[in-house]
């Protein structure tokens, strides 16, 4: 099995980011949709995080909401990194393995897209953001496209050649409550006939 951060190195490499930023739009669009309205209600300035950001396409988004004071994406493939500074402006980006990091500030809105599963120890990364990432009352959403109810999603670690973490949806909604998260929501986004959807996971530091 390749490491996960040698594929995507290679994926930004021959540009295949473009086409992940292609085929996450809608979902993504879904998730932040759902988190910024209620950063609108709270009607204060928020700082974000991407984790994963990979070509930093969700961060150059999110700073332009007028709430947002800092966005900022974070890595462990230089390339994708390289990629994101190339394309970027005023966001922040960080080349840094995601066990390894932490964050000098914490942050209102932490967002994940693809990511979770890749991990070695996703739970301990849930406790560390939960814990000392997140600013109190701030949240985490994150989606995942494969998982145990996605049928499509389980041949995904042969083709790719890379270790991945399959669980049903119960399980990481129980993943996200054991590390501290309150008001856990689950659904499946950008569902359509032949495609069971992007699963999303959000909760709140209290």
């Amino acid at each position: 099995m390749k490491d996960a951060i040698a594929v995507f190195n290679e994926w930004a490499e021959l540009n295949k980011d473009l086409g992940m930023e292609r085929g996450h739009a809608d979902a993504v669009t879904e998730m932040l949709d759902f988190a910024l309205k209620e950063r609108h209600r709270i009607n204060k300035n928020f700082t974000f995080l991407d984790l994963g950001c990979g070509n930093g396409w969700v961060v150059r988004k999110v700073i332009n909401d007028p709430l947002c004071k800092k966005a900022f994406g974070i890595d462990g493939a230089d390339q994708m990194i390289t990629n994101a500074k190339a394309r970027g402006n005023k966001e922040n980006y960080i080349l840094a393995n995601i066990h390894d990091y932490e964050p000098q500030k914490k942050f209102d809105l932490i967002h994940s897209m693809e990511v979770l599963y890749y991990l070695e120890d996703p739970a301990s990364i849930l406790k560390k953001i939960s814990n000392s990432w997140l600013a109190k009352k701030g949240r985490l959403i994150a989606g995942i496209d494969l998982y145990y109810e996605n049928r499509d999603s389980h041949s995904w670690e042969d083709k790719v050649g890379a270790k991945m973490l399959m669980l049903q949806q119960a399980e990481w909604i129980e993943m996200f409550e054991s590390a501290g998260f309150s008001n856990v929501e689950s659904w499946c986004a950008n569902q359509t006939e032949g495609w069971a959807g992007t699963l999303v996971l959000t909760g709140k530091k209290d």
